[in-house]
């Protein structure tokens, strides 16, 4: 690695499964801020980048609160930023409870509009920058048992494509990655 400084990408989390795989990739060229609420998988993350000759800064946070997003993202100027974290509670909306809805919410949407609010600003100052969305075809196919993960998924594209129009002009991309149901489990938070 030489001296100069790389651009930063902030991967939401980035403790397993698709988020893990996309920090581990981008670590190649981007030192990464990985977020995620488990601090060994995180810690394993780190040290697997930085066994690779990148950078990882692993940060704990609950994205579903507003001040732990702010907490770890407070001077970070990040280049890159994937939305990944989400939760899928799979079940008829009559066997859902209230908590679990709620949960979806908040992860699912509030939190990516959390984290893109804390980050798109310094992207539109600089001029540049690239947000990416982890969504799911469940956002364009409804099935039955995921009425909610499906609400939020429908929600997320709306929102890529909206924020897609509003930062353009300023050099900012936006994009939407919607992979099949084989990477949804079945309960839980990915």
């Amino acid at each position: 690695m030489s001296g100069a400084a790389r651009p930063v990408a902030v991967v939401t989390g980035a403790s397993r499964g698709i988020g893990r795989a996309v920090a581990l990739r981008l670590a190649e060229r981007w030192d990464i801020v990985a977020t995620a609420r488990t601090q060994s998988a995180l810690d394993s993350l780190a040290k697997e980048i930085e066994a690779k000759g990148g950078k990882c800064r692993a940060v704990v946070a609950d994205l579903a609160d507003d001040a732990s997003v702010t907490k770890a993202l407070t001077g970070v100027e990040a280049d890159v930023l994937v939305n990944n974290a989400g939760v899928g509670t799979l079940k008829p909306l009559v066997e859902m409870t209230r908590a679990e809805w709620r949960e979806m919410i908040d992860v699912n949407l509030n939190a990516l509009y959390t984290v893109t609010h804390a980050l798109l600003p310094g992207m539109i100052a600089r001029k540049r920058g690239f947000v990416v969305v982890i969504g799911s075809l469940a956002g364009r196919n409804p099935f039955a048992g995921g009425t909610a993960y499906t609400a939020t998924k429908h929600g997320v594209i709306g929102f890529a494509e909206s924020l897609m129009l509003e930062v353009r002009e300023h050099n900012v991309r936006v994009a939407t990655i919607m992979p099949g149901s084989s990477t949804v489990a079945p309960s839980g938070t990915s």
